[in-house]
């Protein structure tokens, strides 16, 4: 049987991998040249990698800042749904790359399934980073969902979310295929020495935070929490890309407090390669998820596939990754009562901090789960299924 001719469109695509939606998309395409005739459209420079194309946006449409970002993602679109003539199906990601795939839908006259890893209504901070190229994200984000062949969630929590917020999509159209891991690659690592020269102590237990320095990650509640937790513990908090200088710098001086009243606080605010921090999930008691937006939370994932105990919170599709009592602890989140949400995080984190037998007990049903549940052999051949009703 010839294989099908799908074209896959995304922002992120290796080496230019910030979030967990690029290493979606990085994996997904890896298992998916082994089913179909594969193409990349992405942004950046040119990839060496064969099937990969990346495109640059119009240089006049660099200004004005920031709403020429969403303007030269606009103009990325376009390239991208002229690029793909030839293709049988589109599969967009983000809405940087979701009016492309409803442009290839539109032009080309073939079906367009959309992956959703967020959405933009539930992401108001986003005003702060794009100014009024929120308004944009938005328009590009829910034309190209309504007009979509199938919408994939990554989970229960994301398609009821994609329901409420787009309830002119019949919910038939909608379907969930969790995000998954590569259990190979996120797998115990110790290393002493790498801890050491990242600036944490290998003697003293630590909670660990890893994500973008934004709103949607948590990383001020967690500051605010760390004044709760045992000063003997240490917390190591990696944290860059904020989405805005005033949010780097709001996060700089919680940290900076931190670190003046309480103490024992690592703070790495740079890209660190992936071994180094598979070396800090592996030597950390538990690891931090304190999102107050999640719609999948593949930290989570990585986290326990190297065998680490999760605190997170209760919202998306963290509880559809972390077992209450079993492979860590799930903490409730509302917005009119942080105060609360941050107490009891604390006492969580505070918990397994200081039971070690508990932490590894945790850890290890974690790394179970992930190798049962989370693979992407099983995730492609699913998601080529859905392909293949569709064409």
């Amino acid at each position: 049987m010839t294989a099908h001719k799908v074209a896959l469109l995304t922002r992120e695509y290796p080496p230019d991998v910030y979030g967990g939606a690029g290493i979606h998309v990085e994996y997904l395409a890896r298992e998916l040249r082994r089913l179909a005739d594969l193409s990349v459209h992405c942004w950046g420079s040119p990839r060496d990698e064969p099937g990969v194309i990346a495109h640059q946006p119009w240089a006049e449409l660099k200004e004005p800042k920031p709403e020429s970002t969403v303007l030269q993602a606009m103009s990325i679109n376009l390239a991208m749904a002229a690029a793909t003539k030839g293709a049988e199906l589109v599969h967009s990601h983000t809405w940087y790359a979701n009016f492309g795939g409803h442009l290839s839908k539109l032009t080309w006259s073939i079906p367009h399934v959309v992956t959703t890893h967020s959405l933009e209504p539930l992401r108001p901070w986003k005003a702060e980073q794009l100014g009024g190229g929120y308004a944009v994200s938005k328009f590009c984000e829910r034309t190209a969902i309504e007009a979509a062949d199938a919408v994939i969630a990554v989970s229960q929590g994301m398609r009821q979310d994609v329901l409420d917020c787009y309830p002119k999509v019949d919910p038939s159209r909608v379907q969930v295929i969790h995000s998954g891991i590569d259990p190979e690659v996120y797998k115990p690592q110790p290393s002493e020495a790498a801890l050491l020269r990242l600036g944490v102590d290998p003697s003293v237990p630590f909670a660990l935070f890893a994500g973008r320095a934004t709103r949607q990650k948590g990383l001020n509640l967690l500051l605010a929490a760390a004044h709760r937790i045992n000063p003997r513990y240490q917390l190591v908090i990696v944290a860059s890309s904020p989405d805005t200088p005033e949010m780097g710098a709001e996060v700089a001086e919680l940290a900076e407090r931190v670190r003046s009243e309480r103490g024992n606080l690592v703070s790495i605010g740079r890209f660190i390669p992936l071994e180094d921090l598979i070396h800090l999930y592996t030597g950390a008691a538990v690891f931090v998820c304190p999102s107050v937006y999640e719609p999948f939370g593949l930290v989570n994932l990585e986290a326990m596939a190297c065998e680490t105990a999760v605190v997170g919170s209760r919202v998306g599709g963290i509880p559809e990754i972390v077992v209450e009592g079993e492979t860590g602890y799930l903490v409730d989140y509302d917005p009119e009562q942080v105060e609360a949400f941050t107490t009891a995080l604390a006492g969580r984190v505070d918990e397994l901090l200081s039971d070690s037998g508990l932490a590894t007990k945790m850890g290890k049903a974690g790394r179970e789960r992930v190798l049962q549940h989370f693979g992407w052999p099983a995730i492609a051949a699913r998601t080529l299924e859905l392909y293949e009703s569709l064409l």
